[in-house]
């Protein structure tokens, strides 16, 4: 794709008019050959960038696959997937990852896509079973490549590798940097653009609070915290899932609002999880650092580190779901009793913790409708959005976002009216046929 076609449809298609000096400097870069590693700070726009050498190289569709891109996790790809399909609309895009119909993604690959963006461990399945042929492959590109080169990656990256002989250009990106490149990779007339420094840009735009709790268990000095902030987007770290699971089961019980995600949920569980904190179901999302990369989630506020993280790395990836692009944000790290902060968490201040609560309870401002039909059975979001306008007492500007997935449909309404919103819904049809619509859990 030319250059002006690339720009023109970044600008009309994703509303992006102005490249920032990241974005830049890959466009520049582009123009001569090869590999790329790509330094920036979370949240900088890193998945626009590559995407641009990617759209540069791209020929005319020509039944071969032409770039393939590896990203660690499976959140992370279907965001990746969403962008470039809009921008290279001429050209298949197909994605693959574990949780999702191994059927589903065979079918779609029967039809070779132009670019392939999938998880390590699923591209191995596919290659394996002779579901897809990489052999063609020119571009591979591997987004948070300390992630995907990490040891329990290595073994399914090195067979990826292998499988591409023709691969001529190579681009890596992360947030952060490894201590040594394994040598499976073999880069080649390598240039590194470093933008880490804006690192401290970001910083300039978090405010770090210690909150300190009384007690070696923090549960009631994250709740009198959480009770404490607005109601904006918020995000609380964990390190173990059963502390996850601990934590919001403890919120629960305190008429707190809240959702979970960590690894060991169901890929559908996973997928409600963040689509339910992006449309307001609750606005409080209790994560592993699984939650700290490759999420698409706008708006976040506040992080609350209820653990502290195991490393610098996992501070900053963290950390790096707020103060996004332009926007504020605040960190708080809280502390039990002589627990105290290694040396790559500086806070700026402490936060007063409250004796009580200012406030009794954080209610949820929508509700998620469960519809169990979705694109494979031909549905949507306009089929949606006229089914409800047209059965229920809502009007189309009081629908929520909609996340129209393979088989099901994700919609937000508002709380006050969703038990009549529900009933109404339940006995009528949407495109003719019956689909069965419940409230969709958090678990």
């Amino acid at each position: 794709m030319k250059e002006s076609e690339i720009l023109s449809n970044i600008a009309s298609r994703l509303n992006i008019h102005q490249l920032n000096e990241m974005q830049k400097a890959m466009l520049k870069r582009a123009a001569t050959p090869g590999d790329i590693t790509l330094l920036s700070p979370t949240g900088s726009g890193k998945t626009l960038a590559f995407l641009i050498p990617l759209l540069k190289t791209l020929k005319e569709p020509n039944g071969k696959l032409q770039a393939v891109i590896i990203a660690p996790s499976r959140e992370l790809v279907t965001q990746i997937f969403e962008i470039t399909r809009v921008l290279a609309s001429s050209h298949k895009v197909s994605c693959c990852y574990g949780g999702h119909s191994m059927l589903d993604e065979k079918q779609s690959l029967a039809v070779v896509p132009s670019i392939l963006i999938s998880t390590p461990g699923r591209l191995v399945d596919h290659i394996q079973r002779s579901n897809i042929d990489v052999y063609s492959t020119r571009l591979l590109i591997l987004d948070e490549f300390d992630k995907s080169l990490e040891l329990g990656f290595h073994e399914e990256m090195k067979k990826i590798v292998k499988n591409m002989p023709n691969v001529s250009r190579k681009i890596l990106t992360s947030a952060t940097m490894i201590s040594e490149m394994p040598d499976f990779v073999k880069l080649n007339c390598l240039t590194v653009l470093n933008f880490l420094y804006k690192n401290s840009e970001t910083r300039s735009r978090m405010k770090v609070w210690r909150a300190e709790s009384s007690a070696k268990d923090k549960l009631d000095a994250l709740r009198l915290l959480l009770l404490s902030l607005d109601d904006k987007k918020t995000i609380v770290f964990a390190n173990y899932r059963e502390s996850v699971d601990r934590i919001y089961t403890y919120l629960k019980e305190n008429h707190i609002a809240a959702g979970i995600y960590h690894g060991a949920l169901e890929q559908i569980d996973r997928e409600k999880a963040i689509a339910m904190f992006n449309n307001e179901s609750y606005n409080i999302l209790i994560t592993t650092d699984l939650g700290s990369r490759g999420l698409d989630i706008d708006g976040v506020a506040h992080i609350i580190h209820y653990h502290l993280p195991a490393s610098a790395e996992a501070y900053t990836h963290r950390n790096g779901r707020t103060a996004r692009v332009d926007n504020d944000g605040e960190i708080f790290v809280i502390t039990a009793p002589e627990e105290s902060l290694p040396d790559y968490i500086n806070t700026d201040e402490t936060f007063a913790m409250p004796q009580t609560a200012p406030r009794n309870s954080i209610a949820a401002k929508n509700v998620t409708l469960y519809f169990m039909a979705g694109k494979k059975e031909k549905i949507s979001r306009g089929d949606i959005v006229g089914f409800i306008a047209n059965n229920s007492l809502l009007t189309a500007s009081e629908i929520g976002k909609i996340d129209v997935k393979d088989h099901y449909s994700l919609v937000a309404v508002p709380a006050q009216k969703a038990k009549q919103v529900l009933s109404e819904l339940s006995t009528c049809k949407i495109k003719n046929k019956k689909v069965k619509i419940g409230f969709a859990k958090v678990v």
